[in-house]
């Protein structure tokens, strides 16, 4: 079992962004975290869980994310993401660019979502937000080419 802790931040909406990302496996841990120069939360919360993903040597593995993000839980739980990607992100839903990235790396893997409240005393949570934060006050980000070239929404 794999656990993986995210955050993520932005200053302003939209505005420089940070991500953050915590995986522990058999007591050992890495830390992933990066930004971008103009982003939102949602995208930086999003990027956070992918990156994460992105970083496990194998598939098929059992992994527990811990995220503060009602967006990315609701949008897995209620079903919304797999009516999106059965649409095509029809009608301008958000993020297609990152949500086709998520679900390649979901199909792949046995994911359990939990919802965490943000902000309460969580120390990874805290931890990532920290870092998340920390990111997204450096200078000369990275440019967030899905935000930035205007492919966060497709109509």
């Amino acid at each position: 079992m794999i656990n993986i802790y995210t955050d993520g931040a932005a200053s302003g909406y939209p505005g420089p962004g940070g991500y953050a990302a915590i995986l522990e496996y058999k007591g050992d841990t890495k830390q992933i975290a990066g930004g971008y120069r103009r982003t939102t939360n949602n995208r930086m919360e999003l990027m956070a869980v992918i990156v994460a993903l992105e970083a496990l040597k194998q598939s098929n593995l059992s992994v527990t994310i811990h995220t503060d993000s009602g967006y990315i839980v609701n949008s897995v739980q209620k079903k919304w993401l797999h009516n999106w990607i059965n649409t095509d992100f029809k009608g301008g839903k958000k993020n297609p660019d990152l949500w086709k990235r998520f679900w390649q790396l979901y199909q792949i893997n046995k994911i359990n979502l939990v919802w965490i409240k943000g902000h309460s005393g969580h120390p990874q949570n805290e931890l990532c937000d920290k870092l998340a934060v920390e990111q997204s006050k450096l200078l000369n980000l990275p440019v967030d080419k899905g935000y930035e070239n205007g492919v966060y929404i497709m109509e």
